[in-house]
């Protein structure tokens, strides 16, 4: 095999498909590869480490048609290192693989193609249907941060995606609180509910593009295709908890303020926070105010006081300031609203005017 690409061609493509590659040692070394494929479709590209899998087109100009497996943090590596532009040639015979510019060459060995496994493409049992690359990313990227990073009940570290009635749902929980993100289908998406490994579900958001992509699932995995390449995943089997049941449907007092004035409120507050990382959120009705206050015996204390409009009565909850600061960044609206249901019970965080994001989170004991 002979091929020859641009510089910025190959570096950003093997970057992206250096991400589906096996990063620990494995009894198939091949999974520690990329493939490169040369022939009547083009010059490809192809990993995976059978969680996920990619396959993607670049340009190039193929002088002797042939395939090649290389390892992946290697040629990542070799590639990254390319300065300017100009054309990298990729020379394959035997067990070796010369990549040369016009001021370098390095020798690669090879790994065994004959080892690497098919990439299987589901049949769209469950649905198949065409969705912008930007929706389906920020459905993913929205809710990822909350999914457990605990792998012993996998469909806490998954994320949970649905649609029904024209609404695409993605949700993520790790028991400690749980995110929902909406977005309303211009187009005709057949029901479907799937639950993706998070950290599968942020490779292949980090990597699709944000025009079309179609999407097919079924009972085991899901493939995100686009004119370029294609992406897979497998699917968790289990059920996914009924998060609805957890969300409050009444409040004993609700404050809405300005974004712009809870997040410095909260960074500052949060310098005082003690080894649990604790601030207490007060809603004071009376004083039409919401305070948050901190204490830590090695640093000293604060108190920071919000204006607030209140509804109902006054309450006081402690909370992972981390877990109150997540959602910030998330909100599109000027006005965020904090609605609590009761001492020891959930706190539900909204833009004010905005359905499409809910935020829910534990208090912490007081």
């Amino acid at each position: 095999m002979v091929i020859s690409l641009e510089k910025k061609e190959l570096g950003d493509a093997v970057s992206r498909v250096s991400r589906f590659a096996q990063r620990t040692a494995t009894s198939l070394p091949v999974l520690g590869g990329i493939v490169i494929l040369a022939g009547d479709d083009g010059i490809k590209l192809r990993a995976t480490n059978l969680e996920t899998g990619i396959d993607i087109k670049i340009t190039g100009t193929i002088k002797d048609a042939g395939v090649v497996v290389l390892p992946a943090q290697v040629l990542k590596e070799t590639s990254a290192s390319f300065t300017g532009a100009g054309a990298v040639t990729i020379e394959h015979a035997g067990e070796t693989a010369v990549i040369s510019t016009s001021g370098a060459k390095s020798t690669l060995r090879t790994l065994p193609y004959e080892d690497f496994p098919t990439l299987p493409i589901p049949e769209g049992s469950k649905a198949k249907f065409a969705i912008a690359g930007s929706i389906l990313k920020s459905l993913i990227l929205s809710v990822a941060p909350c999914a457990s990073v605990s792998t012993i009940r996998p469909e806490l570290a998954s994320i949970f995606i649905k649609a029904e009635g024209g609404v695409i749902t993605s949700a993520a929980t790790d028991s400690f609180r749980l995110i929902e993100k909406k977005v309303t289908s211009s187009g005709s998406i057949p029901p479907f509910t799937m639950l993706i490994p998070a950290k599968n579900a942020v490779e292949l958001a980090q990597t699709i593009p944000d025009d079309e992509v179609t999407v097919l699932v079924d009972e085991h995995q899901c493939a995100v295709m686009w004119k370029d390449g294609v992406i897979t995943s497998r699917l968790v089997t289990v059920s996914y908890p009924d998060y609805q049941q957890i969300i409050p449907k009444t409040f004993v007092s609700e404050a809405t303020l300005l974004r712009k004035d809870f997040d410095p409120a909260l960074r500052l507050t949060s310098v005082f926070s003690d080894s649990f990382q604790k601030v207490k959120l007060k809603f004071d009705a009376a004083g039409k105010r919401v305070v948050l206050d901190a204490r830590n015996a090695d640093v000293g204390t604060t108190a920071e006081s919000i204006p607030a409009a209140i509804n109902g009565e006054s309450i006081e909850l402690a909370f992972n300031y981390r877990y109150l600061q997540a959602p910030l960044s998330l909100f599109t609206t000027e006005n965020i609203s904090l609605s609590a249901s009761g001492i020891g019970r959930a706190l539900v965080m909204r833009g004010v005017g905005d359905s499409s994001l809910l935020y829910l989170v534990m208090p912490m004991n007081q």
